[in-house]
């Protein structure tokens, strides 16, 4: 399924309080097209989970994925960099066969 690296889980969580989100609010990860790979990771908070999510927690963060995503996403880890070679969240993922330079988006 999807992990959560321990740098990752603390910055949502820091994240999480900085933007005044309850303890309903999750993090959601989607796949959603676009990019110049065709396709694109998608990160928010959201307080509600319908019938075609899946929640996965690991490393103490409830990730909410709807289950085409989840398609994309088996096996990914979700890490946070803060060095000078790019701050932000990345994704591991050995599913993609193609990623562009951003590290924006991918190809399956």
């Amino acid at each position: 399924m999807l992990k959560v690296s321990e740098k990752a889980q603390q910055r949502i969580t820091q994240v999480k309080q900085s933007e005044g989100h309850s303890e309903n609010h999750n993090l959601r990860v989607a796949v959603k097209g676009g990019g110049c790979s065709g396709l694109m990771y998608d990160l928010s908070f959201d307080d509600q989970i319908t019938d075609k999510d899946d929640v996965i927690e690991d490393n103490g963060v409830k990730v909410i994925v709807d289950k085409k995503s989840l398609f994309y996403l088996l096996d990914t880890t979700l890490d946070f960099s803060d060095g000078l070679n790019g701050k932000g969240f990345h994704f591991i993922n050995p599913n993609a066969t193609r990623t562009c330079g951003c590290g924006e988006s991918f190809a399956v």
